[in-house]
């Protein structure tokens, strides 16, 4: 299983949010180059960066810093998402050296757009499905849809994406804890890869998600628990490698 740190960009900088408030933030680095350098050093195998000003302007914002991340370790793969709502920006991030794209609103409200892309940068697409109360949320989590998060997986599952990037918003830069649970129910319901997001606070979240990393969980994204100091990444990822 992958610890995949988050590097969640706004203004240029590096920041958390809670629950997706846009003006709930608090700013960990004016240099995301180097907050992204930190992580590297610290052994992590993948970098999970949203552009936040983008998933809300509906386009990206904050690309040159992505690109220069990609720039500065072209060894360590990088997904990406917010913002994402074209080809064309697809195409710019792949170019830039990007190795996925994650795709959230553009995917709820335009399937068909999903098994496009998948037909045209295939293995290089992502879905980032974020939930409260098992139903999908878009806009940066500002609307709240009836689409249900197992049925729009299993559809996606067969358009050719290669992952889903779940989080439960209610639980996302709260401290409070992954949802397990629900994480699992996923997992289970399809054959691609799920990767946790939300809430994940200290080691014992991610031996949680270990003890249920066979039902399909390849990788968990942290982020406020690393930048507080909660969670070390380094030792964190050794454990879950000698799990293996």
């Amino acid at each position: 299983m992958l610890l995949i740190p988050a590097i969640d960009l706004k203004d240029g900088k590096c920041v958390r949010l809670r629950q997706g408030v846009m003006e709930d933030d608090t700013v960990f680095s004016d240099d995301p180059v180097a907050m992204a350098g930190r992580w590297v050093d610290a052994g992590c195998r993948r970098l999970h960066l949203v552009d936040l000003n983008g998933a809300f302007a509906g386009k990206p914002v904050n690309a040159e810093v992505v690109h220069r991340i990609a720039e500065a370790y072209p060894d360590v793969p990088i997904q990406v998402g917010g913002g994402i709502r074209d080809e064309e920006t697809i195409e710019t991030y792949l170019d830039a050296g990007v190795s996925f794209v994650i795709i959230g609103t553009r995917a709820v409200v335009d399937p068909h757009f999903i098994s496009d892309i998948c037909a045209g940068f295939p293995g290089h697409i992502i879905v980032g499905l974020d939930a409260k109360d098992g139903k999908v949320a878009t806009e940066g989590w500002s609307k709240a849809t009836r689409h249900d998060v197992i049925d729009m997986a299993q559809r996606f599952e067969e358009d050719g994406v290669e992952a889903i990037v779940y989080t439960d918003i209610s639980r996302d830069g709260m401290m409070q804890g992954v949802n397990v649970d629900a994480t699992v129910k996923l997992a289970q319901a399809i054959h691609i890869p799920v990767i946790a997001s939300g809430g994940i606070t200290n080691m014992d979240d991610i031996k949680a998600l270990a003890a249920v990393e066979d039902e399909g969980i390849m990788g968990a994204i942290t982020g406020r628990a690393i930048y507080e100091g909660t969670l070390d990444l380094k030792e964190a990822q050794a454990w879950v490698d000698n799990q293996g």
